[in-house]
């Protein structure tokens, strides 16, 4: 959905205080994208670039760091 000139995710309340959780907790999430593997990694912000909401993160197994667009993204799940 384009609001002004931002592109929003439609992800639920549940999903965004799982990740916003994540951000501030160092904690991992399970994120699901169309076609693609489930990944599981820590995210370490949530912003906004080009209009475009965005997690910066770490894979936790390699340390890579990984940006995800959250229009990209179909579910979010917290890994306990």
């Amino acid at each position: 959905m384009v609001l002004g000139t931002y592109l929003v995710t439609q992800l639920t309340h549940r999903e965004y205080d799982t990740l916003e959780r994540a951000v501030s907790r160092g904690t991992r999430v399970a994120i699901s994208r169309p076609g693609r593997r489930e990944i599981v990694l820590v995210p370490l912000s949530l912003s906004v670039n080009d209009g475009r909401e965005v997690i910066k993160a770490r894979n936790p197994t390699t340390g890579d760091e990984l940006t995800i667009y959250l229009d990209e993204v179909e579910r979010i799940e917290a890994v306990t």
